[in-house]
């Protein structure tokens, strides 16, 4: 039997990643990221951000992606090169004047907290609501996730509640700035250059990114937002979720979890070689 990786079909993990819709949380973690100083610093540094905003976002969800559908092997290698580049990235943030580092552990855990509270927002607002029990068993699971790009689980909330109130104390804490990373992020989201293949449906996701984003978080990125926005964006997310059951297979669910469902079938499928020409189409 093919290699299931760190998690397989029947983990919370797969199912919930798989949904193609979770994949909007994409948009909301990274508006979050770069408000972080130190996180935009380390992107200033690699110059993904000046060069093209969204390659930011494509290399997160990919990470994911592969650690949650890869083999063993293929997690390992993904997460190791991701590693490797952090281990290049330190200075000092010409803006606050700190030192960043992109093995640091708090950053890293800013990185990983947002995008595990964005991904499992849109699931429960496109696909269903999940229990207290079923939210910490992803929390658990995605440690593993953690552990694989160097953030040791006990740096981690225990618990998904504890991880919900450490990102709601950094957001109404200090830490968080608008830069000129974070203003190259935003300008993304309010329409700037995407790929031709995400085009129809980004329009979306960037309002949606916007509309959930915590209040202060909003006032930081000087979004406008009202009772009439809130009701589009309820109103569009809770269609989405009554019309998913009758989209086809290819519409609701993210490449590399039918790549690995196939390779688990039998196929000879190298899951990463997939992923960068898929991103290549981009």
């Amino acid at each position: 039997m093919s290699d299931e990786g760190y998690f397989g079909p029947d983990s919370l993990f797969w199912q919930v990643n798989q949904e193609m819709f979770s994949l909007f949380g994409g948009a909301r973690a990274l508006l979050m990221q770069a408000a972080h100083p130190l996180v935009s610093a380390g992107a200033r540094q690699t110059s993904f951000y000046a060069r093209d905003p969204w390659k930011r976002l494509i290399r997160t969800v990919q990470l994911q992606l592969i650690i949650a559908y890869g083999s063993k092997e293929e997690a390992d290698a993904t997460a190791d090169r991701v590693n490797k580049l952090h281990e290049t990235i330190n200075g000092i943030d010409p803006v606050t004047g700190l030192r960043y580092d992109g093995l640091d552990l708090d950053l890293l855990l800013w990185v990983h907290a947002t995008l595990e509270e964005s991904t499992l927002m849109f699931y429960e607002k496109t696909v269903r609501a999940l229990s207290p029990a079923e939210r910490q068993e992803y929390h658990e699971q995605n440690l593993i996730s953690a552990e694989l790009i160097l953030l040791p689980r006990d740096h981690v909330p225990p618990t998904y509640p504890e991880l919900r109130e450490y990102i709601d104390g950094v957001v109404k804490g200090t830490d968080l700035l608008l830069t000129d990373v974070a203003l190259d992020v935003f300008d993304l989201m309010r329409g700037g250059p995407v790929p031709w293949t995400v085009k129809p449906v980004w329009k979306f996701i960037a309002f949606a990114a916007r509309g959930t984003l915590p209040p202060e978080l909003q006032d930081l990125y000087n979004v406008t937002w009202d009772d009439r926005r809130q009701k589009l964006l309820d109103a569009n997310l809770a269609g989405l979720r009554r019309i998913r059951p009758i989209l086809p297979d290819r519409a609701r669910t993210v490449r590399p979890a039918a790549w690995a469902r196939r390779r688990l079938a039998g196929e000879n499928i190298d899951l990463i070689a997939k992923a960068r020409e898929a991103r290549r189409q981009l």
